[in-house]
């Protein structure tokens, strides 16, 4: 049985992290990519192979060389989950401003 890995466990580890950076903005080759790390291209190669199986990244062959590229609609996902903690973030900031408004105007 394949376990399939999600989004959440791609964007954990560091590395993954800054691959996603690097071709946010554009398509890069698996050597281009490996150029920013001080690591082996094999340890990279892992790392896009992880980063496609969770649907983040995808390829795309031009000639000779495969072009990986990000998928903005699946990071829409780790935003979605995200809002909720915002929502209550914000609503907790809210809750201390209004404290400490109080607090203030009861010194005065």
């Amino acid at each position: 049985m394949e376990i399939r890995r999600d989004i959440f466990q791609a964007i954990a580890d560091p590395t993954r992290r800054a691959i996603i950076g690097l071709i946010a903005m554009q398509a890069m080759t698996p050597n281009a990519i490996a150029e920013h790390f001080d690591t082996s291209r094999q340890a990279v190669s892992k790392h896009l192979k992880i980063l496609t199986e969770c649907d983040l990244i995808t390829q795309e062959q031009k000639g000779r060389e495969i072009y990986y590229k990000l998928e903005v609609a699946k990071m829409k996902d780790i935003d979605i989950w995200l809002e909720q903690f915002r929502k209550i973030w914000e609503t907790k900031f809210r809750q201390l401003d209004d404290l400490l408004s109080t607090i203030k105007n009861q010194k005065k």
